[in-house]
């Protein structure tokens, strides 16, 4: 009998590619400024996609479960971050730069394509995680930059300044509201694998430009084997805590077995996606180094995945059962 391997997600093997090719072959001087600019292109373009995809009724069959989106949207910017703020102590064990990580990955949004993926596995609400996961991302391109602007100030030793607002908005917000005014014209290619290709190639190249700066400037010799296995150590523990809160919570609340699928997998994520091109803008001139940052939230993504796919393809045998 054939012997099968585990298939590997192609965005982890571009990830790691993109870090040791910034280790390898850092981005430099002007190549460094014009990949920058390039890689704002494929942001924009990417949320223009994520625009053209949502569609407009699909939306407002599920707006109507205001409740269903009030919760994830707690869980997602109000819950995460009290747990960020109360992991402060972590900075008795790790360096301050590696907990400001921590804390910015409970600031941002949830995923989208993964969420809604998830919740379809598990047969939960589908068009609710749709709606839930977009208004998270796009509520994100606000509140994101405005809770890290109140809890990760001048006091931490980084410098945020209120134009991030609009450059986030022009970055993220107007090709999104662009992509939803042609969408009768672009739906096509937006609903084929353009979107995870420009997807999947946003993250690589914020990747590359955040790790080549930390080359150029030497922060990675702080780095050990050490802090990787403690962030995979804790980032498993964190996600499973978030499924087994978001569950309880809107089990309490009285939600129906669909909707707290929903829940489950769209209140307990957080977008790798969205995050990191946010990262880049909002730190930009900030004093700590965007490579330390973003990496618990790079490590945090790829524990989710494997933890999710795992409960969904559960939630999906059960359903079968009964």
């Amino acid at each position: 009998m054939k012997q099968r391997f585990p298939k590997v997600d192609p965005l982890i093997v571009l990830i790691v590619s993109a870090v040791l090719t910034a280790i390898i072959f850092p981005a430099r001087g002007q190549f460094a400024e014009i990949f920058g600019d390039v890689t704002n292109v494929v942001i924009a373009l990417l949320f223009f996609l994520y625009g053209a995809r949502l569609s407009t009724q699909e939306a407002l069959n599920g707006i109507k479960h205001w409740k269903l989106h009030l919760t994830i949207l707690a869980f997602t910017f109000v819950l995460y971050p009290l747990v960020g703020l109360a992991l402060r102590p972590l900075t008795a064990f790790i360096s301050q730069d590696m907990y400001l990580g921590i804390l910015y990955l409970t600031l941002v949004p949830s995923t989208v394509q993964s969420s809604v993926a998830f919740t379809s596995i598990a047969r939960g609400n589908v068009a609710g995680a749709i709606v839930s996961a977009s208004a998270s991302n796009l509520a994100g391109v606000f509140l994101t930059p405005l809770l890290a602007m109140l809890l990760m100030g001048a006091g931490d030793g980084i410098h945020l300044e209120a134009s991030v607002f609009l450059e986030i908005a022009l970055l993220l917000l107007a090709p999104f509201i662009l992509g939803q005014l042609t969408r009768r014209w672009v739906a096509g290619i937006a609903a084929n694998k353009a979107t995870k290709i420009v997807d999947r190639g946003s993250i690589t190249m914020v990747v590359y430009s955040a790790f080549s700066k930390g080359v150029v400037d030497g922060i990675w010799g702080s780095i050990q084997v050490g802090d990787i296995l403690f962030l995979i150590a804790f980032s498993a523990v964190l996600v499973a805590f978030m499924l087994w809160l978001t569950r309880v919570i809107s089990a309490n609340l009285g939600f129906k077995r669909a909707d707290i699928i929903a829940i489950e997998f769209c209140g307990s994520k957080k977008s790798l996606a969205t995050g990191l091109p946010m990262a880049s803008v909002i730190f930009a001139s900030g004093g700590a180094s965007l490579g330390l940052l973003i990496l618990p939230l790079m490590i945090y993504h790829q524990v989710q995945l494997m933890i999710c796919s795992w409960l969904a393809a559960r939630y999906s045998r059960s359903a079968e059962e009964s």
